[in-house]
């Protein structure tokens, strides 16, 4: 049989801003259109980010969230993947404000503190479209996105043991994986998902070997009671998450790790980069796992245990929502 591989989309994320890329989605609209069209492509888990709709800063109100939740989870079968890393500029609260409302299956969750550097950017954007964006920027100079092990230990308990939501586990460097270690020795997790991301300023670098020997550390520490994906950040994407698949991972694109689909070409959407992988995928003979494959792959306890209505009609979303797939 061929081996199944889960795609995950990063939909917006909260570092590129709206002066970097036209095609960033920034309303709940276009964050609904855009990953709505990746589960269409491919994508089984769609990882969420909400952004103020007036300018395209980050944002945490869960009134933001359900904007686009509700649709997309009308829509699609997908499983709902969000954020509790939201912003460095965010409180602990703040961050988890979006997951504790709706009680998503699937949240990130990263593994320490770090440096987390994109003030470089600073040097090939000229013309902004908001005042925000440079001042965010250059705040990642001498900000530190924050999780130490007690935030850590608050996102188990408020999240993970009371609703079932289960961890996408971002580990950035090899001494994330001994903070993992270290919470599934002391119970708090079984068989974790491990994301490894590698390209971010202040994380492990985005070399081929890296992977491999983040990989092997994992094998240590774990032996084969874990699941893996791998993320790119920017121009290292895609060649990436192909090296994981063929390793025998899963892999995550979208415009939240990357805004390009290939070496100056920007991505038009989401879903090209989901189609992009997807045929590379089943060129190597492997299978796109469905979101039902997914969730019983990673041991989810499903879309019904959501905070979120059973089903809403097209009229629904147009009045309660305001965000129909397609508005502008």
């Amino acid at each position: 049989m061929a081996r199944k591989v889960i795609i995950t989309c990063a939909i917006t994320g909260s570092i590129h801003t709206p002066s970097m890329s036209p095609h960033l989605p920034i309303t709940p609209a276009q964050i609904a259109e855009q990953a709505i069209a990746a589960a269409q492509a491919g994508a089984a888990v769609l990882h969420l980010h909400a952004r103020n709709p007036l300018d395209g800063r980050p944002a945490f109100d869960p009134a933001i969230y359900r904007q686009f939740l509700e649709p997309i989870h009308a829509q699609t079968d997908a499983v709902l993947n969000i954020t509790t890393g939201g912003s460095h500029t965010m409180t602990l609260d703040q961050r988890l404000a979006g997951a504790l409302d709706v009680l998503p299956e699937m949240a990130s969750c990263n593994m320490g503190s770090m440096n987390f550097g994109f003030f470089p950017i600073l040097e090939k954007i000229k013309t902004w479209q908001h005042a925000w964006e440079p001042e965010f920027l250059e705040g990642s100079r001498n900000g530190i996105f924050r999780n130490t092990f007690g935030d850590i230990e608050q996102l188990f308990e408020r999240l993970a043991k009371p609703h079932g939501t289960r961890f996408e586990f971002e580990c950035y460097d090899v001494g994330h994986l001994y903070t993992l270690h270290h919470f599934v020795q002391r119970g708090f997790v079984k068989r974790p998902f491990i994301q490894f991301v590698l390209g971010v300023l202040g994380g492990i670098g985005a070399d081929p070997e890296n992977l491999t020997h983040m990989k092997h550390i994992a094998d240590k520490l774990f032996g084969a009671d874990y699941d893996w994906s791998v993320l790119g950040a920017g121009r290292r994407q895609m060649g990436l998450v192909t090296q994981a698949a063929l390793m025998g991972g899963n892999v995550r694109v979208g415009l939240e790790d990357s805004l390009y689909l290939k070496p100056n070409e920007m991505a038009t959407s989401n879903a090209q980069q989901v189609q992009l992988i997807r045929g590379v995928l089943e060129a190597l003979g492997m299978e796109i796992a469905t979101p039902s494959e997914a969730r019983a792959m990673l041991g989810l306890k499903g879309r019904e245990g959501l905070n979120m209505p059973a089903a809403l009609t097209t009229s629904d979303h147009q009045v309660k929502a305001g965000v129909l797939v397609g508005a502008k």
